[in-house]
């Protein structure tokens, strides 16, 4: 058996099961609960902003086949933000989402990023529990109703945080997460 990262682009013929899969378990999970398709979220990005020098696209392959993937693009100057990660549900329960994520991690250093960061859904506490057990920070309360945020934002340092950083935690009567990230990287620009 034969394992190994293919780096390429999300609309490459190999991603295409993958990518498939991950828009039919954001429509089972979530329906237009976002006021929009699955499809219409998996299209949002072209597929550009996941290539070199500012992102990438990876497969994890076993014998030439698809079964876990993962992106990057670019959040900010010093920020990469992580999407679409995904193993396929025939593989699933083998570590391959984290090797993904190490990987992915890696890869965004090796490109110049010191920090990452992702949103996951309300609805995938898996996906939540692999970013918490990866060490990523989350930013809004554990310990709240998750679906308060709707997007569960998280961040991971690469190298030391600045000297005095202290991670904004997000609430609903902040704007949500998207309002809150961006002022937190405007105080520590």
């Amino acid at each position: 058996m034969s394992e190994y990262f293919y780096y390429t682009t999300p609309d490459h013929p190999l991603a295409e099961p993958l990518v498939t899969q991950l828009t039919a378990e954001y429509d089972r999970r979530y329906g237009a609960y976002f006021g929009e398709t699955a499809d219409k979220e998996m299209n949002r990005y072209p597929a550009a902003l996941f290539a070199p020098p500012e992102g990438n696209f990876l497969l994890l392959l076993r014998d030439g086949f698809p079964i876990a993937g993962g992106a990057f693009k670019r959040f900010d100057a010093e920020t990469a933000e992580l999407k679409r990660i995904w193993t396929d549900e025939n593989h699933r329960r083998q570590g391959l989402a984290r090797r993904v994520v190490a990987e992915l991690e890696q890869q965004a250093f090796r490109q110049g990023y010191s920090r990452l960061y992702l949103t996951t859904g309300f609805r995938q506490p898996e996906a939540r529990d692999l970013y918490l057990d990866a060490g990523y920070t989350p930013l809004f309360d554990v310990a709240a109703d998750p679906e308060i945020y709707g997007a569960l934002p998280f961040e991971k340092f690469l190298v030391n945080p600045p000297p005095g950083y202290v991670p904004t935690l997000v609430t609903p009567t902040e704007g949500g997460w998207k309002a809150a990230r961006e002022r937190q990287l405007a105080e520590h620009r």
